[in-house]
């Protein structure tokens, strides 16, 4: 690897963590020496790199700090097309125009001579409508908003529900919303395609979105270690 590539991997290492790295920790996961890891590090912050910390503490770049456009590697290639391909063809109202957007800036960058054209991994079209709540769903996320929905269960009866959304989920046999439902008092999976109704309250939520996403990650995986099933709505 070159010591440019080499410095790129580092910046990017340092971008996916938002607290600071022990340099031990950083060395480890670019697989080269300390010593070599603090001459890098130096390096970049001589070139005007944001990066804060020192040895003992541990390194983190500060917010707000952009790259120039990167190469990509073929597999990293393959897995943006396809990703963007997938979303194109699964959700084609509501983001397919975007996907095309960001797929044409991924063109950009290319090696010359390679086109994503060329990447012979297909997604297939979804099978019935696309949900026309996943508009306002993303909206309260975004707002740490909570939401209103008219939800229908196995029988078709329907219910009003107050709940605050965490995430969705897109599986083979149905879309899910992860949310805390004021109802249950817990956190709760409603399938989209059962929601007839969704729209934010405008009222904030009860706990911070980060807060209540973390406490659903670790109830599912001490769900998983006990072999529970996640609790479905209806």
């Amino acid at each position: 690897m070159s010591r440019a590539a080499r410095l790129l991997d580092l910046i990017e290492v340092l971008r996916r963590h938002r607290r600071p790295v022990r340099g031990a920790d950083l060395a480890n996961e670019l697989g080269i020496s300390l010593r070599t890891l603090y001459r890098d590090i130096a390096t970049l912050q001589a070139d005007g790199v944001p990066i804060e910390g020192e040895a003992g503490l541990g390194y983190v770049l500060r917010p707000g700090h952009t790259l120039p456009p990167l190469m990509f590697d073929g597999d990293e290639v393959d897995a943006l097309v396809l990703g963007l391909r997938f979303v194109g063809r699964r959700l084609p109202e509501l983001l397919g125009a975007k996907a095309e957007s960001a797929l044409a800036k991924i063109e950009a960058v290319l090696p010359a001579g390679r086109s994503a054209a060329e990447v012979q991994l297909l997604a297939g079209p979804r099978t019935g409508a696309e949900p026309l709540c996943l508009k306002p769903i993303r909206e309260a996320i975004r707002g740490e908003q909570s939401l209103d929905i008219r939800y229908r269960d196995r029988e078709g009866q329907e219910t009003a529900r107050r709940v605050w959304p965490l995430a969705v989920g897109f599986f083979d046999a149905a879309e899910m919303l992860a949310a805390w439902c004021e109802m249950r008092g817990d956190f709760r999976h409603f399938r989209l395609d059962r929601i007839a109704a969704a729209s934010p309250t405008g009222l904030r939520m009860g706990r911070r979105h980060r807060i209540l996403l973390a406490e659903w990650r670790l109830k599912r995986e001490a769900d998983s270690r006990g072999r529970r099933e996640p609790e479905i709505s209806g």
